[in-house]
Parts: structure tokens; C-alpha cells; sequence
């Protein structure tokens, strides 16, 4: 999702408000300024796409209450309070409650800004777990070729234009990138879908039993071959046939299902009978057979013959903003069926999942996403920092907590209720942190697991 990094800045004090606005406006934010809290209460909604920032001495509303209001209409939005000497102590309060942070007059701009910016990347994956899960809810489960990219959003407009023409259609893509699920679709968005869909992986049968697998064998045909048997082909009859990995398919093999392309008719090993199908046969490759290097042993004739129809699948490398959504599926998706807790995207996990190339396409995405719901997934959340690199104080504190944090975590063995007491902080402000700092509470329990 797009997302322009907001500011509302609430100030009584209007040299000090413009001032802010005018440092704040030159390191990228857009700032909408506010003389009190009441007119911010007024503009605010829950769905605010950025951060506040706020003094707690003002008239009417102070900074305190202000934030109280704010929490009660979205606690997960970010609130910045900025505070004089005298006013430390309902600082103090306000970081118990849960404000995200406080700075204390004077500070110097770079101090606000990049306090503003941790706070403006906690609000931005927020609201892409808001949006995701939206889209979740709305989306239709009987479209699982899940994303929202203009290349997504073409390729499911084909398959449903292609599905109603009801031709012979190939479709390309590497391993893993959902062939198989395109497939179904032609078959489920067809006045086809009241047949039987059936599938073959050509690579995986041997080419002594393919041709019986396809074309069916009467009893006696071969040694073996005691009883009749109903080939895929004949089985297929008035649905689908789906065929894959069909570049795996033997020559000996491929002549005779061109010969059911062109006439619709398939002789069983053991018998001259010719028996008609109505079908459609939907093939799927790994590589590119329009490509004679890529073809190899595969008939040119038959490629042209199914190449009524190409539907080309994206690798998800080339349609990485589908990531997110795609993971956040999968990942509820294994909870519900591991009985596990759902897990909310972290930005360390966001990172993650946007950095891998991801060559099992989303195949392996969804088998990362068991391994996460299981707690295995490998995330690096904990930030390395050099020590011959001189920290400001910001990023000395930002440190020195997330410390504190492991600290405590390691002394608990990882449970919830002895940390925060420990740390002395509400519940929702100990995951805030865990989610600021990356930190995976589960590798602490896991850690003591081992221990046992």
C-alpha cells in the first residue's frame, strides 16, 4: 500500500508549532498543524495515516488527556508527547500507558525527526495489517489466485474470459508458481465445473504406465491388466483434463494425444473401439516450449496444436507487492489448521519476506508460512549494531531498551506476565516494543524448551 508519511502536530504555542512544522516539512513529512487538542480530536479518525505529535501543557485538554481520547478511538495510533523539565513525572504516566514516546524540552530537531520516522514505520505496517486483513475478509474464497498487483488482477480477468471460450489452453510458469490453481479456475469459472476435473502430473509416471494412466487398457491388454480400466482422457469427459508438466510426456505418448486434440476420440490399449470425449485439456510447463532450446524432446506439432490459448503465471519475485497479502493468507491459514496463534506481520518479518527471491515461488511461501505458525520460522529480528560505530543518544536509548527487554525476556524464560512486570510497563506497550525492536518472544521460551 501507498503511504505518505502524516504528522499531526498539536501545539498552543504558534512560533514553536510553525517552527516544528517548517523541520519537519523538510525531512519529507507532511504536517498538518493543530493550536489544541480538541480541534485534532475533531480531524482525527481511526483509519489517520500517520503519527501525532503533542505538548502536554495546553489549555482545555492537556497532552495527557488528549492521548487518553486518542487511545480510546485507536490504540495502535502512535502518539509523540513533548514535554518541559517540570512535566517529566506525567511523562513518565503517559509511557506507562502506552504512548509511543516522549521527548523533553529543548531537544534538538534530529531528536524529533527520527523519533517521528520509528513511529511513522510502526503506523505504516499497522495499516498494512489492517488493509491485508481487509482484503482477506473480502475476498472470495473460491478465488484463491490471491493478489492485487495489475499483473494479478489481468490474469484472473483472462482466465475468466478464457473459461467461458472453453479452448484447449497452456499454461506456463516455473515450479510453484500456481499453475495448478489457474487450472481449477478455468475448470470452476467453465460450464465445464458440473464434469470431473482431472489431474496428471506427467513427470511423475513412468513411460511403461503413462499411456494406460491416460487412455485406459482393456482386461488381457498387457501382462497385468486383469480388469478394464477408464483412462484420465475417457474419465475426463465433459470436464477438464489438466496435464502436468506435460514437456515430461514421452514422444510415443505425445503422438496419440495429438491425435485425441484433433479428433476428440481415444482408442484404450487392447481394443480398435474409438470412443468419443468432450473435453478440455489444459496442459501446464515449467519452461518455455515456444522456445525450440527450451522444447527439447516435446513435438512441435502438439505445442502449437495446445497452444490455442497462453496464460503466462508471474514468478512472485516479478510481483513482490503481493508478498504481504499472499503471506498474511497462508500464515492465518496454517494457524487455523495447526491450532496456533495468529501472528500479527512484524517489520522484521516484513523484511524478510520482501528481501528472499523466493525460486519455490508461492509454493515456498506457503510452506514458510507452516514453519512461522509453528514457530519455526527462521526471522532475523534483532538488530546487529557495529561497536566501533559511535551511537547518538536516541539510538544508545533505542538500544539500552531493546536490552533491558532480552534481559528480561531471558530472565522469564520468555513468559508475558513475569517480563512486564519486571519492566514495569503495560501489556500492549511490552508488544509495541517487541514489535519496535524486532524481538521474538517465542525464541525465548524456545530457548528454555531446550534447556529441558
Amino acid at each position: 500500500m501507498d503511504f505518505q508519511p502524516l504528522v499531526a502536530f498539536v501545539d498552543d504555542d504558534d512560533d514553536l508549532r510553525n517552527a516544528n512544522r517548517q523541520t519537519l516539512e523538510l525531512a519529507g513529512f507532511s504536517v498538518v498543524p493543530f493550536a489544541d487538542a480538541m480541534s485534532a480530536l475533531r480531524f482525527l479518525t481511526p483509519d489517520f495515516a500517520g503519527i501525532v505529535v503533542s505538548d502536554i501543557r495546553m489549555p482545555h485538554i492537556d497532552g495527557l488527556e488528549f492521548f487518553r481520547r486518542l487511545r480510546e478511538m485507536d490504540a495502535d495510533l502512535p502518539v509523540i508527547l513533548i514535554t518541559g523539565h517540570g512535566d517529566i513525572e506525567m511523562a513518565v504516566e503517559a509511557m506507562q500507558e502506552g504512548t509511543y514516546d516522549f521527548i523533553a524540552k529543548p531537544y534538538p530537531a534530529d531528536r524529533l525527526v527520527q523519533s517521528i520516522r520509528r513511529a511513522t514505520e510502526k503506523r505504516h505496517l499497522v495499516l498494512e495489517n489492517r488493509q491485508l486483513r481487509q482484503v482477506m475478509e473480502a475476498s472470495d474464497e473460491a478465488v484463491p489466485l490471491i493478489g492485487q498487483t495489475p499483473v494479478m488482477q489481468n490474469l484472473r480477468k483472462t482466465l475468466r474470459h478464457v473459461a467461458n471460450a472453453d479452448v484447449d489452453v497452456l499454461i506456463a510458469g516455473e515450479t510453484g508458481s500456481g499453475k495448478d490453481v489457474a487450472a481449477g479456475l478455468l475448470h470452476e469459472w467453465s460450464r465445464r465445473k458440473q464434469g470431473n476435473f482431472v489431474a496428471l502430473n506427467c513427470g511423475a509416471l513412468p513411460e511403461s504406465v503413462i499411456e494406460s494412466e491416460l487412455f485406459g487398457h482393456e482386461a488381457g491388454a498387457f501382462t497385468g491388466a486383469q480388469k478394464k480400466r477408464i483412462g484420465r482422457i475417457e474419465y475426463a469427459s465433459g470436464g477438464t483434463l489438466f496435464l502436468d508438466e506435460i514437456e515430461s510426456m514421452p514422444l510415443a505418448t505425445q503422438v496419440k494425444l495429438l491425435r485425441v486434440l484433433e479428433m476428440r476420440e481415444i482408442t484404450p490399449l487392447g481394443t480398435n473401439e474409438h470412443r468419443p470425449v468432450d473435453l478440455r485439456v489444459v496442459a501446464a510447463a515449467k519452461v518455455d516450449l515456444g522456445s525450440p532450446e527450451q522444447r527439447a524432446n516435446f513435438r512441435e506439432d502438439l505445442f502449437y496444436r495446445l497452444n490455442v490459448v497462453t496464460v503466462s503465471i508471474p514468478p512472485l519475485r516479478e510481483r513482490k507487492e503481493d508478498i504481504p497479502l499472499l503471506f498474511t493468507h497462508f500464515l492465518h491459514r496454517a494457524s487455523v489448521r495447526f491450532k496456533t496463534e495468529p501472528q500479527e506481520m512484524t517489520g522484521a518479518m516484513r523484511a524478510r519476506l520482501m528481501d528472499h527471491d523466493w525460486p519455490g515461488n508461492v509454493r515456498e511461501l506457503a510452506h514458510f508460512a507452516e514453519r512461522v505458525a509453528l514457530g519455526l520460522g527462521e526471522m532475523e529480528g534483532e538488530r546487529v549494531v557495529r561497536s566501533d560505530v559511535a551511537l547518538n543518544l536516541p539510538e544508545a536509548m533505542e538500544q539500552y531498551e531493546a536490552k533491558l527487554i532480552r534481559d528480561a525476556l531471558s530472565g522469564s524464560n520468555g513468559d508475558v506476565r513475569t517480563t512486564i512486570e519486571a519492566l514495569g510497563i503495560p501489556r500492549k506497550t511490552f508488544y509495541d516494543k517487541l514489535q519496535r525492536h524486532g524481538i521474538d518472544r517465542a525464541d525465548y521460551v524456545k530457548a528454555k524448551a531446550a534447556g529441558d
